[in-house]
């Protein structure tokens, strides 16, 4: 599948489970709401303490299963290099990824703080692979 194709999938769906290798290989799944950039690079939020931070820090590449609502129905996996954006300079990109997962928010204010004390981060995945090529 076209890795811009994919992305513009991920632009009209949220859900969906992040894989990440634990220190042994074995993988661990999370599931997420993700949000695309304007450059077609993958956005989620998540904690400094969760343990598919401390993956991605250790092993920074990601696969990531986006479906419909629905759940059942269309669905894209993509993949590729990860960076991790702590505060504060992750901060104007929260809010990016609010915006273009939710909407406004009713209290950015209200919604930074609670940033700050959750320790979030972003998760940017720029995606080298995508797919499915095939069904069957």
């Amino acid at each position: 599948m076209d890795i811009g194709r994919a992305a513009d999938f991920l632009r009209g769906h949220h859900r969906a489970v992040l894989a990440t290798s634990r220190s042994d290989g074995r993988p661990q799944l999370s599931p997420v709401a993700c949000a695309v950039d304007d450059e077609g690079r993958v956005l989620i939020s998540t904690r400094e303490t969760a343990l598919k931070t401390k993956n991605l820090r250790r092993r920074p590449y990601a696969s990531l299963c986006v479906f419909t609502n629905a759940f059942f129905g269309e669905w894209v996996q993509v993949e590729g290099d990860v960076e991790i954006i702590s505060l504060p300079d992750a901060m104007d990109l929260l809010v990016e990824y609010y915006r273009r997962a939710s909407g406004e928010h009713p209290d950015w204010d209200d919604y930074r703080a609670a940033m700050v004390k959750e320790r979030r981060v972003i998760v940017r995945i720029t995606i080298t692979r995508a797919g499915p090529d095939v069904s069957g």
